[in-house]
């Protein structure tokens, strides 16, 4: 938790004025470091406001493998705005918040180390304001003598290049993806500190193009609010790894100096206990999933993924439009096979069988969950 923060600031616009609002809204731009949240009217639950800010950072409300009523929504929130990082929060309509919504805020403020700004579309600060800052340093600042306080913050952020529109909707096929599917047990070594990866039992997974994997990390960004599922996804992009490795991901495993990854393997299924380096695209992916592991309510969970929750990282990737290799069918490319996604193409070559001859009920009996597949089209 930081504990040198910035002062809190109280901005006050009695007048309601569109130009403090707009100013505010066009500030926000959470790869800059700079969030403005407007919560929702008729709200003062805390899961509403928690929504209200992951939606602010582009994230839809779900977080799959909960259910909706204690899904920890407020500590995804934290884990994601930790993770950007944050340098500006500005709360629109705070004169309306609850002594428990302030407080929350407050919380926030003190383990990002982000700039706090409540506009106060009033004369004064509220009852429950006074009382939530009675021991927090803060300034209370007229909007008419605000200044530059939003000026310069909309500045576009490196490494999100813009996305054509025929690209935007197509699937990405994505060769590491190939053993995602793979859940054949997990183990976890105690202790065990694995050597670099080495790729002597299978091809290193290529490196994409930094428009490619700006455009990867955008869809996983954008499809879930979940930080452990978003980061077992992003590394099974950069690694290759099977699903059983992702599972064995546990903090100590994390190196953020090294930006370094282990995953284990100790039966030598697949690639034996290696270290993975972690591309820059997927560092804040890794940094978010730490920092909710941390905060999660129950003890001994994982970095990245249990195994019941690995039908809902398939189900994530399907989402994402992120795809292992799929049979020829001389459709156009990038678009969704007739009978849906082939998690198991790989397996099927292996064996020597043809995948387009092979119906599902024949096909080599694996232990793996399986997900439901979306209809053809789906987007």
């Amino acid at each position: 938790m930081n504990d040198t923060s910035p002062d809190v600031t109280v901005l006050l616009d009695p007048g309601d004025d569109a130009t403090v609002t707009r100013a505010a809204l066009a500030a926000h731009n959470p790869t800059a470091g700079c969030v403005t949240v407007h919560p929702t009217p008729g709200t003062t639950s805390d899961p509403y406001f928690a929504h209200d800010l992951l939606a602010a950072l582009g994230k839809p409300a779900h977080l799959p493998g909960f259910p909706d009523s204690r899904a920890p929504v407020w500590e995804a929130a934290t884990a994601w705005l930790a993770a950007t990082p944050a340098r500006r929060l500005t709360v629109l309509r705070a004169h309306l918040l609850t002594r428990t919504r302030l407080q929350r805020l407050l919380d926030l403020r003190a383990f990002t180390g982000a700039h706090l700004v409540l506009v106060c579309h009033r004369s004064r600060p509220t009852a429950a304001m006074r009382d939530a800052l009675t021991d927090v340093p803060h300034t209370l600042v007229q909007a008419s003598a605000a200044g530059d306080l939003h000026a310069g913050a909309a500045v576009p952020g490196p490494g999100r290049p813009a996305v054509p529109p025929r690209v935007a909707g197509r699937w990405i096929t994505v060769p590491a993806l190939q053993r995602l599917a793979d859940w054949d047990g997990e183990d976890h070594c105690i202790g065990c500190v694995p050597p670099p990866v080495r790729w002597q039992h299978r091809t290193r997974p290529r490196p994409r193009s930094p428009q490619t994997a700006a455009e990867i990390a955008r869809r996983i960004h954008g499809v879930t609010a979940h930080p452990r599922l978003a980061a077992a996804l992003a590394a099974a992009v950069f690694s290759g790894a099977a699903g059983q490795q992702l599972g064995t991901a546990r903090l100590a495993d994390w190196r953020e100096d090294a930006s370094t990854l282990a995953l284990h393997d100790p039966l030598g299924q697949t690639d034996g206990c290696a270290t993975h380096p972690v591309p820059a695209w997927a560092t804040a992916f890794l940094r978010a999933a730490a920092r909710f592991t941390r905060l999660a309510p129950t003890p001994g969970v994982p970095l990245l993924i249990r195994p019941e929750e690995h039908p809902d990282l398939l189900r994530l990737a399907e989402q994402a439009r992120l795809r292992p290799p799929q049979p020829s069918t001389g459709i156009e490319y990038g678009a969704t096979p007739a009978r849906g996604l082939e998690w198991f193409y790989r397996q099927l070559k292996e064996t020597g069988l043809d995948p387009g001859a092979v119906q599902p009920a024949q096909r080599p009996r694996l232990r793996v969950r399986r997900v439901n597949r979306p209809s053809a089209g789906a987007p």
